[in-house]
């Protein structure tokens, strides 16, 4: 990267980290109902540092995008109608707008962590099928810490009050399907931003699951 390329791509990574840790501080203060109103901004940003940086520069790329975007909203389309994959849920207000009652920035958010998840993996074993399958599971371990927290958010709710083994298992199946698809579409990407969105999660949701908001 050059001089001016590098401050726009660690002044990205700062994005990231101040809105997630700022969230942090803010919520704990009392103020939950506006952070988290603010959640489809944070989405926009996100999106903006994976494509500028990541980056999603290739037919080949926007293609996988656009197949994980699209197949993550029919996926959480046949759970809010059907029950299927996931289990019975429905979505609160707070991830932004919908189509037929599934947020556009779910299906943003499935295509993001896929991106995020397949380049670490690559990053820990070589072997596609492993690569995927770590991918996965490390999909489903961000999924794990985010259920703690979302009926508090506002931004889904399961009808058993908490989400059922069923969800695991979906996301887990949705998510090793994307895995396979990236890993064998030999497509690259940023390893440090790849990292730093994940963590950056990861300490977020983490947090509110040990210190439940």
């Amino acid at each position: 990267l050059m001089i001016k390329d590098q401050s726009f791509f660690y002044a990205g990574i700062f994005t990231i980290w101040l809105f997630n840790a700022s969230a942090i501080i803010g919520i704990s203060m009392g103020h939950l109902d506006w952070f988290m109103s603010k959640t489809p901004l944070n989405m926009v940003i996100t999106l903006a540092v994976v494509v500028l940086f990541f980056p999603i520069n290739s037919l080949k790329k926007w293609g996988l995008f656009s197949i994980f975007f699209s197949g993550g909203i029919f996926a959480e389309w046949l759970g809010v109608h059907f029950d299927l994959i996931f289990g019975d849920y429905v979505y609160g207000p707070n991830f932004g707008p919908k189509i037929d009652g599934v947020p556009y920035f779910i299906g943003v958010n499935w295509a993001i962590l896929t991106f995020i998840t397949a380049v670490i993996a690559r990053q820990w074993v070589q072997s596609t099928w492993l690569s995927a399958l770590t991918g996965a599971l490390l999909m489903v371990f961000l999924d794990f810490f985010m259920e703690r927290s979302a009926p508090i958010f506002d931004f889904w709710y399961w009808a058993e009050g908490e989400a059922p083994l069923q969800n695991f298992i979906g996301w887990f199946a949705v998510a090793l399907l994307f895995q396979l698809l990236f890993q064998y579409a030999r497509v690259e990407g940023n390893k440090i931003i790849a990292y730093n969105i994940y963590a950056s999660q990861l300490v977020f949701f983490a947090y509110f699951y040990f210190f439940n908001a």
